[in-house]
């Protein structure tokens, strides 16, 4: 009797013998105080459990509520908000696909990792891509940049409010907006790790496209992510005879789930209902409110790890408040700290890219008093075993007073 291809096929790879998620995981969940991803909320992971039709009516109402809270935290009027099945960076070439193509003249304000990817994603569509480059732990001036846009004549500059992998804060974006608006171009900027953390106003500044993700300020799941465009973005969106290389990147199919209830691909549905409940908790709490939550911390913070006697990565001019970037001692690389601080204290945080430093984020559910003893004892502590001369008390002292409104 001939076998059939079924048993065929199944004899000829073995079946694997795996250990279950309860055996991988550490017993006790790790609090994950690095550049993302953030712990998050109750509701987010409640929201984050359930599955819907993605093309049901119900779904039609969560999409709805999702653009309308979507809003108000980008701070536009714009009907153009679009959510994106992949992470910020997914957000970030959805922005870059759609609005540059070949031979687009396109500016890229770089001074890091994240802002260097704008550029190679407009590269990689075959754009003109010219680089203002920015020394480390520095922003470039404003004649710096008017300059550059003089000599490019760029149909799009891109920035990142937060470059993440050096700290370092473009604490200029509104002007910049404002000097490429003035010379015609279109202006991208990445909010992965600002966004709800600290002041952007997408109308206010005549910002173009604004892409973040889920898993930082937010406080949602990994892999759902969110862009706004402005009315000019969408009118050059729409205009364009080249269709996007992207298919599911392509915000004019994008727009037919997003704005039309109908299908472009099977929605991660959990993902934007965790993303729901992810923006509802933002707006309970109020963007002022949440901004004067994030700097309280975050400066709490620092003032914690200076007293410990140990240094911040970026100058206080530039310093970003939602990544905090310490330098490892000398003799030590970051992987040791993150290790070590993983291992013996279940606190992760981050090293960088090639950098010098660890990590601490301040986004979302982070900036939570508990959530910050618990970092700035576990960093000190781990000094303390590796070595280094540190003052955990004065550390821990000047937390509390940084919390207590005594900076």
């Amino acid at each position: 009797m001939p076998t059939s291809s079924f048993t065929s096929a199944s004899s000829a790879v073995p079946c694997p013998v795996v250990e279950s998620l309860d055996a991988i995981l550490p017993e006790e969940p790790l609090l994950m105080m690095g550049a993302g991803p953030v712990p998050i909320p109750a509701a987010v992971a409640k929201a984050n459990a359930i599955v819907i039709n993605h093309l049901g009516g119900t779904m039609v109402k969560v999409i709805g509520q999702v653009k309308s809270m979507a809003r108000y935290v980008f701070q536009t009027n714009s009907k153009w908000v679009l959510g994106v099945a992949g992470p910020g960076s997914a957000a970030m070439e959805m922005a870059i696909s759609n609005l540059a193509w070949e031979g687009t003249r396109v500016l890229s304000i770089k001074n890091g990792f994240f802002s260097e990817r704008m550029a190679e994603m407009g590269r990689r569509v075959g754009a003109r891509v010219s680089t203002l480059d920015v020394a480390d732990r520095s922003v470039a001036s404003l004649e710096e940049i008017a300059e550059a846009i003089r000599r490019e004549r760029p149909e799009i500059v891109t920035v990142v409010q937060g470059e993440t992998s050096n700290t370092v804060w473009n604490y200029h974006l509104k002007e910049i907006a404002a000097l490429a608006k003035a010379a015609g171009a279109l202006v991208i900027v990445d909010a992965v790790c600002t966004l709800s953390t600290m002041p952007l106003e997408m109308d206010a500044w005549g910002i173009d496209a604004v892409i973040t993700g889920g898993q930082k300020g937010l406080s949602s799941i990994p892999g759902v992510s969110l862009i706004a465009f402005s009315d000019a973005a969408w009118e050059r969106v729409k205009g364009r005879t080249a269709p996007n290389a992207h298919w599911c990147l392509d915000a004019t199919l994008a727009e037919n789930f997003w704005h039309n209830a109908g299908y472009h691909y099977t929605a991660p549905v959990s993902g934007v209902l965790a993303l729901h409940e992810a923006l509802r908790l933002v707006c309970a709490e109020t963007l002022e409110k949440r901004f004067a939550r994030h700097l309280k911390c975050s400066l709490a913070l620092q003032d914690g790890v200076a007293a410990m006697g140990l240094r911040l990565y970026t100058p206080d001019a530039c310093r970003l408040n939602s990544v905090v970037g310490i330098e490892v001692p000398e003799g030590f690389s970051p992987a040791d700290v993150c290790s070590h601080i993983s291992r013996m204290h279940q606190v992760e945080i981050s090293g960088s890219f090639g950098l010098p430093i660890v990590r601490v984020g301040q986004m979302g559910e982070q900036c939570r008093e508990h959530n910050l003893f618990r970092t700035v004892h576990a960093l000190g502590r781990t000094m303390v075993d590796l070595g280094v001369k540190v003052d955990l008390p004065a550390g821990v002292a000047a937390l509390e007073r940084g919390l207590s409104g005594g900076r």
